[in-house]
């Protein structure tokens, strides 16, 4: 059985299919291979079934391509294909949690700090993990680990 989120996808595409949206229609069947590349690395590990944890974790990798890509086409003068992917963007970024604001990713921070209790450094991947554990699929780690970096400071 699939789970919820990826068959909402799939309900999508083929609304979006109907509409002759072809944006949509794209960026939709390259999330589902992406999903279906997942269940594929899973099935290697065991199982058989992706849960909407899963998909939300290849779906913010997606987001995160786009984001990076449309970085790059517009420094690069690529306007028209950052518009593309931006586009993309705002579309994978439908099915994903509402992001936390730099106040909501602080708080995490803060309670998992106090969690850790860091005594140097060397303990940024744990005070990182617990941050992470409870801002899953809501905040791309780049502006968590600048948020640890910030208040760890020795």
């Amino acid at each position: 059985m699939e789970a919820p989120l990826e068959i909402k996808i799939h309900n999508d595409l083929e609304f979006s299919m109907k509409q002759k949206n072809q944006l949509h229609t794209e960026t939709l069947r390259m999330l589902l291979s992406s999903i279906h590349s997942r269940l594929i690395e899973k099935r290697g590990q065991g199982k058989t079934e992706l849960t909407d944890d899963d998909v939300l974790e290849v779906l913010a990798k997606e987001a995160k391509k786009r984001r990076e890509a449309a970085e790059i086409f517009a420094s690069g003068g690529r306007n028209d294909l950052a518009e593309k992917e931006k586009r993309e963007l705002t579309i994978v970024e439908t099915y994903l949690p509402t992001q936390a604001s730099d106040e909501e990713i602080e708080v995490v921070v803060k309670k998992a700090i106090e969690i850790v209790n860091p005594a140097s450094q060397k303990d940024f991947g744990k005070v990182m993990a617990e941050a992470m554990k409870n801002l899953k699929g809501k905040a791309d780690g780049t502006r968590i680990g600048n948020r640890v970096k910030k208040m760890m400071s020795f």
